[in-house]
């Protein structure tokens, strides 16, 4: 039987496979894993459409973000438009050239998810997925209890 695993040791392996599986995706549409990662983010969470809502949600620096958004708009990949009740709020929306390069994105995540459910049954599956969205709620309410 193999030893049990900690967390710590899950960190750079899957970190590595989500490379692997992601830099197809950006080498074949020329973005970065920053931009992919954006993208992604706002075809799931459409309604976080702000460059502070992804640094927040994502937990990407203020600069990645913001040279990422430059580039993604020279690429025709999201528009930018302002807030109807406040100008400064800049709302982000991806236009239709965005479209293959998040389909291809998704099957990489999907990809990843496979490799980490091999050989699960579906309630097993479920049961992780389901544990592992708890833990993502733990570790969001602690850093946001933490923050200044």
């Amino acid at each position: 039987m193999d030893p049990p695993i900690s967390l710590w040791d899950l960190q750079q392996p899957l970190r590595s496979l989500y490379i692997a599986c992601v830099e197809p995706v950006c080498r074949d549409y020329g973005v970065t894993r920053t931009e992919l990662d954006i993208l992604l983010f706002l075809a799931k969470d459409p309604q976080c459409d702000t460059a502070a809502e992804i640094v927040n949600r994502r937990y990407l620096a203020k600069s990645h973000v913001s040279t990422s958004l430059r580039s993604l708009e020279r690429g025709g990949f999201l528009t930018r438009h302002g807030g109807l009740t406040d100008r400064r709020r800049i709302h982000l929306s991806l236009s239709e050239r965005a479209a293959p390069v998040v389909r291809a994105g998704q099957a990489a995540q999907a990809a990843v998810l496979e490799v980490i459910t091999a050989g699960l049954d579906r309630e097993d599956r479920a049961l992780l997925l389901g544990y592992l969205a708890r833990a993502e709620r733990n570790i969001r309410s602690y850093l946001e209890a933490r923050k200044p």
